[in-house]
């Protein structure tokens, strides 16, 4: 395409979704706080910025994909930030899982100096992202801006999910992965009672994938993650605990009560106090059986 873009934010997700960019032959300006993750960008091809003015300025899309709110705020709108040096008529695609209410904050920021703002935050985990398979749900006023985006998600996914306007996405993002987030904590209580009143954990998975019960996070995260004796990342408890703070302060913004998406928060901020804050969601099975004082389960046979 071309387009000049600029990427920033090289970690678990964005790494190797710009790493795809630069694959299907678009070449980038980079950035990232550590410098190391810029390196595999630098050898494909990729531009490294110095900072945040020497990767965006000449850039018609600057894309973000960071870590949270706090993050997107002081990269986008502090005044070292991209809207600061990007000139009017650009896009700022932002990828990151934020405060609705910052995305909506940040639009209003973006049409005052007469820039196009997309949210696309991405659905799927890191195996996706590094295989390209990523889902992107966006929110986004402008078509002609978005045909301009449209290669970048192809390159690094396999579906668009256009949600509405500037901020359904961010918000389609925020539900979703407070459903997973909470199925996730169901999930690993299950298969602790499970394991502790005998059940064949084979048997059981077989019962789940032909009942209502079936889910993805025990049919797929949990059986590819922690029941074959993985708990590296993949989706960390730490950011699945964020997720869910996302989801309950935005359900506070809005009167809307979660309650039993609050207990599930309340597990997330204990197991992430300790061992298991860097591991994958799936450890919250490991994390339940350990309190119920058992051994975990785990798939000894084939998992087809």
């Amino acid at each position: 395409m071309g387009e000049k873009v600029a990427f920033i934010g090289l970690g678990a997700m964005g790494g190797p979704m710009a790493i795809n960019i630069i694959k299907k032959g678009t070449n980038l300006s980079v950035y990232d706080i550590e410098k190391e993750k810029m390196l595999p960008h630098i050898q494909l091809g990729a531009v490294p910025g110095n900072n945040i003015r020497d990767t965006v300025e000449n850039a018609n899309i600057v894309v973000t994909m960071l870590p949270s709110t706090e993050n997107v705020k002081s990269v986008v709108t502090e005044p070292s930030g991209v809207l600061s040096y990007i000139k009017p008529g650009s896009i700022i695609l932002d990828m990151s899982t934020i405060a609705p209410i910052f995305t909506d904050e940040l639009n209003k920021m973006c049409k005052e100096k007469n820039i196009d703002f997309i949210d696309a935050p991405v659905g799927r985990i890191v195996s996706h992202a590094i295989s390209g398979d990523s889902l992107f749900m966006v929110g986004c006023d402008n078509d002609n801006a978005f045909k301009k985006i449209e290669p970048l998600l192809n390159a690094m996914g396999t579906t668009i999910i256009r949600c509405g306007k500037v901020g359904s996405g961010i918000r389609a993002k925020v539900v979703n992965n407070f459903q997973i987030c909470s199925i996730a904590q169901i999930t690993a209580e299950a298969l602790t009672l499970a394991q502790k009143v005998g059940l064949d954990i084979n048997t059981f998975k077989e019962i789940n994938k032909g009942t209502t019960a079936y889910n993805g996070q025990f049919q797929m995260n949990f059986l590819s993650k922690v029941l074959k004796n993985d708990i590296e990342p993949g989706f960390t408890i730490d950011l699945a605990h964020k997720d869910m703070g996302l989801a309950i302060e935005t359900a506070n913004n809005f009167r809307v009560g979660l309650p039993v998406g609050s207990s599930a928060q309340a597990v997330y901020s204990q197991a992430r106090s300790g061992k298991y804050a860097k591991k994958d969601i799936s450890a919250l099975l490991d994390y339940a059986c350990e309190i119920a004082e058992i051994d975990p389960p785990r798939i000894t046979k084939s998992i087809d």
